[in-house]
């Protein structure tokens, strides 16, 4: 995948872990938008390599959650 490509992926992964951000938390979109782009899943997912972005809005969601509560996440396995 090029660099195009990929950043056309985010686009389309992004906003609805933003959603599912403010639907379960007391904040607004910008802040949900602030503190995810901030995060380290945000940086992993951004890499192209990690492979991330094979996961859908929901599992992000909870690695993202599981990163705020703990400070750290767990790849989900593979079915």
């Amino acid at each position: 995948m090029n660099e195009h490509q990929f950043s056309a992926m985010l686009a389309i992964i992004v906003p609805p872990i933003i959603e599912i951000i403010t639907k379960n938390s007391n904040i607004d979109e910008k802040t949900a938008i602030f503190r995810f782009y901030q995060s380290k899943l945000y940086k992993e997912l951004s890499d192209e390599k990690t492979k991330l972005w094979h996961y859908g809005p929901m599992t992000l969601y909870t690695m993202y959650q599981d990163e705020l509560l703990t400070g750290s996440y767990d790849y989900p396995e593979e079915a």
